[in-house]
């Protein structure tokens, strides 16, 4: 299989959610067919370009997947198992791009808000930054509001997502951008937040730098906050 021909593969199994052989994916007979793993490691050992690989292997798919989710084609478990395949893949391929001198583009702090045990929204976000070059660090769920200033402080990170899918705990939110407040470090890093509840005017009142409604928003608020 030719380059070309690897990463075209790729793409199609992280649309289909294929993270291994053994997988279904969403079109009819594909199991038993090389994953999205199985065809990586393969692109690895014939030096495949890695800039190339994760921009049209996984990022341009996975923007494929969330015009699909907006149109409703497809639901949280599909976009759940794509992301699974990015994810994978920037498992395999995390070495090959400090060989390739792939540069971060920062580090990003992101974490399920204390009082809160929903991850999924997180998960996903987490995996896109990776896929989209962000040196992505997950706290998980249930994070009180000093550990993660306390990772700020550690990581010197400029970004920081916050998620929370209740009502009851979005307004943690709140204290944790007053605690960097007090800890001066506000201005050193961009909030950003999401979670069913939250909203562009909840994240006005609380004071963060921006609300995003899913991964695909927060990629592109990323992108609007290099250029200024």
């Amino acid at each position: 299989m030719d380059e070309r021909e690897l990463i075209e593969n790729i793409a199609y199994n992280v649309i289909q959610g294929r993270v291994e052989a053994e997988d279904e994916g969403i079109d009819q007979g594909l199991e038993g067919q090389p994953g999205v793993t199985e065809l990586v490691g393969q692109a690895i050992e014939q030096g495949v370009d890695t800039r190339r690989l994760v921009l049209e292997g996984l990022s341009e798919p996975m923007e494929k997947v969330g015009a699909k989710y907006e149109s409703g084609e497809y639901l949280i478990p599909d976009m759940l198992a794509a992301a699974e395949c990015v994810g994978a893949a920037m498992d395999l391929l995390g070495p090959k791009m400090l060989e390739a001198g792939v540069e971060s583009k920062g580090k990003f702090v992101i974490a399920t808000v204390h009082g809160d045990l929903h991850d999924i929204g997180k998960n996903i976000v987490a995996i896109m930054l990776k896929g989209a070059g962000y040196e992505v660090i997950d706290m998980g769920n249930n994070i009180p509001t000093a550990r993660i200033v306390d990772k700020i402080k550690e990581t010197n990170a400029p970004f920081l997502g916050l998620s929370a899918l209740l009502t009851t705990t979005m307004r943690v939110m709140s204290e944790v951008i007053a605690s960097l407040q007090e800890n001066g470090l506000r201005d050193k890093v961009k909030v950003l937040i999401g979670g069913a509840p939250t909203s562009g005017k909840f994240a006005a009142e609380v004071g963060a730098d921006a609300y995003c409604r899913d991964a695909f928003q927060a990629i592109d608020v990323l992108k609007e906050m290099a250029r200024s």
